[in-house]
């Protein structure tokens, strides 16, 4: 599982980038908004970008993130029904993480459906099925989905890799490092497989 890559972008377009890690170049599928901060960048820069895979029979596509917020919030749309991998990205070219959240948290369809293709029931399922997924901290509302360190992120891979949902995994050990946030990745893991 590919968490991120840093290297150098050598080809970009609006949807789409390249960025060359050790002499490979990997295609990424992006966001509009994605593309005007990585077109403001300086040639030889390196970019680091948050990676989603999405692996079927017949393609291996990367989706790119300039913030580990954007991949979770793409990865919760992808996880609505009928919301599909291009609709998700088209959503985070039109909205910012934090316009998603408020639309979500306020019950707001009007952002929702100002996005090309996505109509009231679509736009009605995301809020239905994600608000409980979206907390709020005073103004500011953030993903429920926590941006740990490494030992948080090493954890999540291991409980994925053992069937377990990037959802399931992530809400489990949100509560073990809350309770605990000097846990070992082993010892984070065994405990949120006695939640799971």
């Amino acid at each position: 599982m590919i968490e991120y890559l840093k290297g150098e972008v050598t080809e970009l377009a609006p949807t789409y980038c390249v960025i060359e890690c050790g002499g490979v170049g990997y295609g990424l599928n992006i966001t509009l908004l994605d593309y005007d901060a990585l077109n403001s960048t300086s040639k030889g820069d390196l970019i680091k970008m948050y990676i989603h895979e999405s692996i079927r029979e017949d393609a291996h596509d990367l989706y790119g993130f300039k913030e580990k917020g954007a991949r979770e919030a793409f990865r919760l749309l992808i996880g609505v029904s009928g919301v599909g991998p291009n609709t998700a990205r088209l959503i985070l070219s039109s909205l910012t993480v934090d316009q998603l959240e408020n639309a979500i948290s306020s019950g707001n369809e009007i952002p929702l459906k100002s996005v090309k293709g996505i109509g009231g029931k679509t736009a009605q399922r995301i809020i239905v099925d994600l608000k409980d997924k979206i907390k709020g901290t005073g103004t500011s509302l953030n993903l429920s989905v926590p941006v740990s360190g490494a030992n948080f992120d090493d954890a999540a891979a291991a409980l994925v890799m053992l069937g377990f949902t990037i959802q399931q995994s992530q809400k489990a050990l949100s509560k073990v490092f809350s309770k605990e946030p000097t846990l070992s990745t082993e010892q984070a893991i065994k405990l949120a497989l006695k939640m799971l």
